[in-house]
């Protein structure tokens, strides 16, 4: 017989797990919700002093030490916070977990504490500043109200009245818990892992793999054949929105089920690296600092296009977003039509980095208009999907020169989970003030989930605002079509979005 043992998240107790474990139960499992101190009114053990990540801990391996039989199985599972404590429990009795399942949940380290994990980064930063006034009993308030509790991930799919009782029975998270680092051992390192991805969360296999493909050294683990991953069409609370889903995926997680990633030397070239979809003669380009010219056959001054690619890529990726095929194959398209093209290696390799890029597309755009062989008043910007949010800032107050904004499988909104809790990078709130602005908008038929909705709140909006977009649909399309889907469809919608952004600067078309 399979053992579950069910780990919950910040401000939640074991009756989260009601339903699953009920359905796990009655599947011919054995399912054990743990009840956290300090969050959980069923631990009648009273508490006193300090609760940290120890105290956690504790409550965890005490649920594996009472259940199950020595040769039966442990898959133990922990969602959201609860994958720290579950990991930690994991590696004291590494001997009795036969698989770790982390449901939409981060990737702990030994020696970082959990409010790494906070998405919030105020929030974040807030708690991990050093503070003479903390006592043991510090805690933050569970969320009161939908809005707060979507700061902490997607609530798609849950049920009003559901939602109404994870409030009313959420408890304040003892801050200790955040701040402790966890300390592993390595013993945990050995056992199986499974990962449940929330898609309306903002998650997926095919993220994930993008990342791998790009060199980015924190995934590598995941390409180990012991790793395996599942997707859920829901928001951060599963067991609340689809527990009979996630309760057939648990079980077919123990069994050893599940998509396995590809490691990123396993396909010559990586997805991201391989040709552009259209042959277009190289050329004669130019590699100022962080920005690169590609020059067209015309008498100067000419207009310009700026490229700015998306993110967050790994700060260690060889070569950087303005070698990959994509963005030199659209900057060769935009100097074959007339245009001086650009393409901006901007610094986005973490979430908390969206400062730091948009200003050094603001910095590239101040060069590219400074150059005499451009016309600074004849200027596009084309943004590439997790560069989205930095087109924000020129959808809010478009400078006058600025005479077509493009985006390719954008977000354009932050993604739950995302902590963009501010206004700044949210271009379905910024497009109310776009004016006439021209925007080309590419989008994909086979797009993320969560990606896909940012794009409907930004069209819902501009029709609000009678905003200037043409929609160029793609509709067998995947994310990074240009090179993953070869098709006369996706050649079609390049060539389409080419003719638009260089017919709004004046001139005749590109291929």
């Amino acid at each position: 017989m399979t053992v579950f043992v069910l780990v919950p998240g910040m401000f939640t107790g074991a009756h989260v797990w009601r339903e699953t474990a009920a359905r796990l139960t009655a599947a011919g499992a054995e399912a054990h919700a743990v009840p956290l101190t300090g969050l959980d009114a069923t631990l009648r053990r009273p508490v006193s002093g300090r609760v940290d990540l120890e105290t956690h801990i504790a409550d965890v391996v005490a649920v594996i030490d009472s259940v199950g039989a020595a040769d039966e199985e442990i898959v133990l599972v922990g969602h959201d916070y609860g994958i720290h404590p579950a990991l930690g429990a994991a590696d004291r009795r590494a001997g009795r977990v036969g698989r770790i399942v982390y449901l939409d949940a981060g990737m702990p380290r030994n020696g970082v504490p959990a409010v790494a994990a906070v998405p919030d980064r105020a929030l974040r930063e807030r708690l991990a500043a050093p503070r003479g006034d903390e006592t043991p009993g510090d805690a933050l308030p569970p969320p009161a109200t939908a809005e707060e509790w979507r700061r902490w991930g997607s609530i798609e799919g849950v049920p009003g009245p559901v939602l109404d009782r994870l409030t009313a029975l959420a408890a304040p998270h003892p801050t200790g818990t955040l701040l402790q680092p966890l300390r592993l051992t390595g013993a945990v390192e050995s056992l199986p892992v499974t990962g449940v991805l929330c898609t309306g969360n903002g998650a997926s296999t095919e993220l994930i793999q993008m990342r791998v493909d790009q060199g980015d050294p924190a995934l590598k683990e995941l390409v180990d054949p012991r790793v395996t991953f599942f997707e859920l069409p829901t928001g951060h609370w599963p067991m609340l929105s689809l527990p009979a889903e996630l309760t057939d995926v648990l079980l077919r997680a123990a069994a050893g089920e599940g998509h396995r990633l590809t490691p990123a030397d396993a396909t010559e070239p990586p997805p991201h690296l391989r040709p552009f979809l259209l042959d277009v003669p190289e050329a004669p380009w130019e590699r100022h600092g962080s920005v690169d010219l590609h020059l067209p056959e015309a008498e100067a001054p000419r207009p310009a296009v700026l490229f700015v690619h998306g993110g967050p890529v790994p700060a260690g990726a060889r070569p950087t977003p303005r070698d990959w095929p994509t963005l030199r194959g659209y900057a060769r398209c935009a100097a074959a039509g007339g245009a001086v093209a650009a393409v901006v290696d901007h610094r986005l390799h973490d979430l908390d980095d969206y400062e730091r890029a948009a200003a050094d597309v603001a910095a590239a755009v101040d060069f590219l208009r400074a150059d005499p062989r451009v016309d600074a008043d004849r200027v596009a910007l084309w943004f590439f999907s997790g560069g989205g949010p930095m087109a924000a800032d020129w959808l809010d107050a478009p400078p006058p020169w600025l005479r077509c904004l493009a985006v390719t499988y954008p977000v354009l909104g932050p993604l739950p989970g995302w902590g963009l809790t501010g206004g700044r990078f949210h271009p379905a709130r910024a497009v109310a003030n776009a004016g006439t602005l021209p925007v080309v908008l590419t989008r994909v038929g086979r797009e993320v989930p969560a990606i896909a909705a940012t794009v409907e709140q930004f069209l819902a909006a501009a029709e609000d605002c009678g905003a200037d977009v043409d929609v160029i649909d793609v509709p067998h399309g995947r994310h990074a079509f240009e090179t993953v889907d070869l098709t006369d469809e996706s050649r079609d919608a390049v060539r389409r979005a080419m003719r638009a952004v260089l017919g709004r600067l004046g001139l005749p078309g590109g291929r």
